[in-house]
């Protein structure tokens, strides 16, 4: 059984626990922090679309079609919806000369629910922008037009568009994608079960451009430049990744994934963080990542209190009175390093 990694407080005692796994990985393979069952096989779900974005800028899709580091961030985002996330989606459909139908994410209303409430109270429904992978997706599309590759279906486990970033996973984890187990994620492309420790792998040779040779290494830097400059595309107002990385970026690169994962790209020192909270608690996932980041001293003390709504959060009850918190469990004094 992970260890406990967050406890959730009401009043004096402790309502709920969260249990969970962390992998702390060099570039070299070498594990060097580990809470937790890291062998055992996650769905990274959006916490890998840095990596799935390779693809598409390697491609040269983006001179093609006029796009920017805008766009690429939009790319690797799981975005809240606002108008300016709204906007660059439509704006990249026109430029590729494509519409909402030819998205294969399904349509939904924004993440953000500020931005719910505005869209519904003139009138409006749910669209295929507004998803939050609506950027990964058009990535999808532009490289395939850019290379002339049928669109249709461009979400399956067999296409290339899938394809191409099955190698690129492949290739930084050291995994046999081929014999992962495998289910569609919620945007409907595949998502794959990967050891926790290959995940924190695969992003800790994200962060190594030394790595990379050709087209891949200028695709990886300008993925690190377009993130560093626009991390308001990456998720938005309300989000950790953005607050985080609006304070830190480039020394820190973190992106969430659905059901209580985060990975954490440390290019300055060559390492990859992964995490998973077990019951798939993102709240508790938020606090978990703050947790690594103070234990490997990447994190000062003064940012975990800047971060605090989303590293320490309070609990509230309907009249705004704080009534608990949400802090990491005693288990990370035992955090193997």
């Amino acid at each position: 059984m992970n260890p406990v990694l967050v406890n959730r407080w009401r009043g004096n005692a402790i309502e709920s626990r969260h249990r969970g796994s962390v992998a702390v990985v060099e570039a070299s393979g070498r594990v060097i922090a580990a809470m937790g069952d890291v062998q055992r096989a996650v769905f990274p779900r959006s916490a890998i679309k840095f990596l799935q974005a390779i693809p598409f800028v390697e491609s040269g899709a983006i001179d093609a079609f006029g796009l920017d580091d805008r766009h690429v961030a939009l790319a690797c985002a799981s975005h809240n919806g606002e108008p300016i996330h709204v906007g660059l989606a439509q704006d990249w459909l026109e430029r590729i000369e494509c519409g909402h139908d030819d998205l294969e994410c399904g349509a939904t209303l924004p993440m953000h629910q500020a931005t719910q409430f505005e869209l519904m109270s003139e009138g409006r429904g749910p669209q295929r922008i507004h998803h939050n992978c609506s950027g990964k997706h058009l990535g999808f599309l532009s490289t395939c037009k850019h290379r002339g590759e049928q669109t249709g279906n461009y979400r399956l486990y067999n296409h290339s568009a899938q394809q191409r970033w099955f190698e690129v996973l492949e290739s930084v984890s050291n995994t046999r994608v081929a014999q992962l187990p495998w289910g569609y994620d919620g945007c409907a492309i595949p998502t794959l079960a990967i050891p926790l420790q290959r995940i924190a792998l695969a992003m800790a040779r994200f962060g190594d451009v030394s790595r990379f040779t050709g087209e891949r290494r200028t695709a990886v830097e300008r993925i690190h430049a377009a993130v560093t400059s626009n991390p308001y595309m990456v998720a938005g107002k309300e989000r950790l990744c953005t607050a985080l990385m609006e304070r830190l970026a480039p020394h820190i690169l973190v992106k969430v994934g659905a059901d209580g994962v985060y990975t954490a790209v440390i290019p300055e020192h060559g390492l990859g963080i992964a995490l998973k909270i077990d019951d798939g608690n993102d709240a508790a996932a938020r606090v978990a990542l703050g947790a690594v980041l103070q234990s490997l001293g990447l994190l000062p003390s003064d940012e975990i209190k800047v971060l605090g709504e989303y590293l320490r959060p309070s609990v509230t009850n309907s009249r705004g009175e704080i009534i608990g918190r949400v802090e990491p469990s005693s288990d990370w004094e035992s955090l193997n390093a």
